[in-house]
């Protein structure tokens, strides 16, 4: 009876390892998700990527410089955006590849950057909202709004705002919105946005997130008509800087990274929303490896994206009819 039970178990011992090594090809084929097919070239059209240093946004850079499109590598860190540029531009060919400051934390910095890109560009094709900020312990932006509420929408609403006009007339453009599968989590809180009564960092991410989807629902609403589309994604979990606020995060991420996508597979749903001929026309909606998704039903609720819209307006002090 023992000998049969050790048996068992050097059995299991062995084949276990087996069968993970032979099914770990299709594990990651599974993982890496969806793959962006257009093989749409990009010569002459202008892109702005936020957050393009690193991760997903400089993958995203990365795709579309090859193509050959000019873009603006929009950063907090100059450093950090000058290699992660000079690293494309080595690597494409693609000298096109440009450094612009932005810091989206803080509205003095987005508003000299828009009028910066204003003054010198005459097109604009693709906004690509990508940087983001996740689990931050509670600070606050330089306006004094909730670090991700701040950052992860309300920077991204003002520059857009900044920027549209030259889209409507640099049109057919496309706006493209980071959003995640974490906005199934969230919920805007209008009694306590900035939260001030109660905070949790995880919670405070799913928040932002959300807002990303409606947000996206609300200008694609707006924009009928103009030929310039609005979309949302959720990139997947990738192997990236985002958790680098949580050492529990970074620890898990280290120990499961096999079962996370890399920056580049990350960035395939972005290079989708921005670039397949599909989605000349599709507007408002939100993808996951590169095709429609499911949006939580909060995401879909129009009198709080309205809401949220008029609020955003408000805490900006811009009008945005």
């Amino acid at each position: 009876m023992m000998s049969s039970c050790w048996g068992a178990a050097l059995g299991a011992a062995v084949s276990v390892p087996v069968l993970l090594l032979v099914a770990a090809p299709y594990i990651r084929r599974y993982v890496a998700g969806g793959q962006c097919k257009s093989t749409a070239k990009l010569e002459g059209k202008v892109v702005i990527i936020t957050g393009a240093n690193t991760g997903i946004g400089k993958e995203t850079a990365r795709d579309l410089a090859r193509r050959g499109a000019r873009v603006i590598v929009a950063c907090r860190d100059i450093a950090k955006a000058e290699a992660a540029a000079s690293e494309i531009r080595a690597e494409t060919g693609n000298q096109q590849v440009i450094v612009k400051k932005l810091d989206l934390a803080d509205t003095k910095s987005i508003r000299e950057f828009a009028e910066k890109f204003l003054a010198e560009e005459k097109e604009l094709h693709i906004l690509i909202n990508n940087a983001g900020v996740m689990l931050c312990p509670y600070s606050k932006t330089a306006d004094g709004f909730e670090m991700h509420l701040g950052v992860n929408h309300l920077g991204h609403f003002l520059l857009t705002f900044l920027l549209l006009e030259r889209l409507k007339q640099s049109a057919p453009a496309r706006i493209v919105n980071v959003s995640s599968l974490a906005h199934h989590g969230g919920r805007i809180r209008f009694h306590d946005l900035h939260g001030e009564k109660s905070y949790n960092r995880g919670l405070a991410y799913c928040h932002s997130k959300l807002a990303n989807v409606l947000f996206t629902r609300e200008l694609a609403r707006r924009l009928q008509g103009t030929k310039v589309t609005a979309n949302a994604l959720h990139p997947g979990s990738v192997h990236s800087e985002l958790v680098r606020h949580s050492f529990v995060m970074m620890w898990l991420w280290k120990i499961f990274s096999f079962f996370l996508k890399t920056p580049w597979e990350g960035a395939q749903t972005s290079v989708y929303c921005a670039v397949a001929e599909e989605l000349d026309s599709v507007s408002g909606q939100y993808f996951s490896d590169c095709q429609p998704a499911y949006v939580s039903p909060r995401g879909r609720d129009d009198e709080t994206a309205k809401k949220l819209w008029s609020v955003s307006c408000e805490l900006l002090g811009i009008q945005w009819d």
